[in-house]
């Protein structure tokens, strides 16, 4: 039986962060488990471009090296903001060369609880028991499927993480459920790639981010006012951004206060680049959908206001709902005695659930740690925050870091 301090599950940015992070710590055996950009690579449509800019895009790392402009320079592949889909793919496949290039790319069948920590099981056979577990899977298990489509084949209904290549959509039509940024870039690549479209959402405007205050303080004001009022983190509306861009103090604001927070930063919204090639996909807004059944090969669906279609396809860009007993390579019995709220663990210092010596970064963590923690910017504080309490953990010294979160991240 292989044993190690530290196991990794995950190889997207949270878990390579974390793992260029913890191997500062001398003498702490780190293995980490996963494909490298697996979500990014697989659950994202070819084309995407990221929504965040260019500052709050680096993966971070403890030396602040491996930077998106380091990966542009050693690449020699000009590329600028906004990140196109499959540069930031590029990037992290460079990243982990550089951080993790031991990466093992074998799946975890189930992890256990042991009295010396927990039992990671692989689907070969082999057995690996780590002192300490970090989960950083990211959150292509929690895809969120409104109960009017449960039980419709994806041929006729689909989340917008079931699709690379929208090509198979053309002359289709296709209706685009949400009005997020999700469910808006996907309806903006159906339509470049010949779907007739329409999107619905129960929304009665769209919110596109950088509107006109934003891009007042921005051009307007000037860059201080501008910084007074918006962390390089990119996360959440003026004011509210450089609150949300400081977890620690997140966590210690009463809990009405973080829930008000997390929905004012992270609500539906597109980026403004998107209102130009929507121009003429047609919005059917403060409407939803109550029933949707198959009908010859394509399906009906029934709106609120009594109204029936029948198209060829309803993508699905409803997001996703956090739920940790939905990862499943947690054996029921670990991931049941984990304390949580609406599926979200309650995380304490160093990102520690209720089961001591296991962890979970990403998205997870938005509960207990803020907005900041749904972007691949949070890894700035994640990391540093998990090798802090770790390292103090392994070897009874506080680790000394800069904080970077707000003035360092460009």
């Amino acid at each position: 039986m292989t044993k190690c301090d530290v196991a990794i599950i995950g190889a997207g940015p949270y878990g390579l962060s974390a793992t260029a992070h913890l191997r500062t710590v001398k003498g702490l055996d780190v293995h980490t488990f996963g494909e490298p950009m697996f979500f990014w690579e697989d659950k994202m449509p070819i084309g995407m471009l990221l929504r965040s800019g260019w500052a709050a895009s680096h993966i971070a790392d403890p030396n602040q090296s491996l930077t998106l402009d380091a990966f542009r320079s050693a690449s020699g592949i000009h590329f600028s903001s906004p990140v196109p889909l499959d540069r930031f793919v590029e990037y992290g496949h460079w990243y982990q060369r550089q951080a993790a290039p031991d990466l093992d790319r074998r799946k975890i069948a189930r992890v256990e609880s042991d009295e010396k920590g927990f039992r990671l099981i692989l689907h070969k056979g082999d057995t690996i028991l780590a002192r300490r577990l970090v989960v950083a899977a990211g959150i292509s298990s929690f895809a969120w499927r409104p109960p009017e489509f449960a039980g419709l084949p994806s041929s006729l209904a689909s989340h917008s993480s079931e699709h690379r290549d929208f090509q198979r959509f053309a002359g289709k039509q296709v209706l685009v459920i949400g009005s997020g940024q999700s469910a808006l870039e996907s309806a903006a690549l159906l339509h470049e790639s010949g779907a007739e479209v329409e999107i619905v959402a129960r929304t009665r405007q769209i919110r596109w981010l950088g509107g006109l205050i934003s891009r007042t303080i921005h051009s307007g004001l000037g860059p201080a006012i501008s910084s007074l009022l918006y962390a390089p983190t990119d996360v959440g509306p003026a004011g509210i951004s450089q609150v949300v861009a400081r977890p620690d103090l997140v966590r210690r604001l009463p809990r009405s206060i973080q829930d008000w927070l997390r929905k004012k930063s992270i609500r539906p919204a597109g980026a403004r680049w998107l209102v130009e090639r929507l121009k003429s996909v047609p919005m059917n807004l403060g409407r939803s959908i109550v029933s949707a059944v198959p009908v010859g090969g394509r399906i009906k669906v029934q709106f609120d206001n009594g109204s029936l279609r029948t198209i060829d396809h309803v993508l699905l860009g409803t997001g996703y709902k956090v739920d940790v007993s939905k990862y499943e390579f947690l054996d029921p019995k670990l991931a049941q005695s984990i304390s949580r709220f609406q599926g979200f663990p309650r995380l304490s210092e160093g990102f520690e659930t209720s089961v001591p010596r296991l962890h979970f970064l990403g998205a997870p963590a938005i509960w207990s740690f803020g907005p900041l923690m749904q972007f691949v910017v949070g890894t700035h504080y994640a990391s540093r925050a998990l090798l802090r309490y770790i390292a103090a953990k392994a070897t009874g010294q506080r680790v000394q870091l800069r904080e970077p979160l707000v003035a360092e991240l460009g």
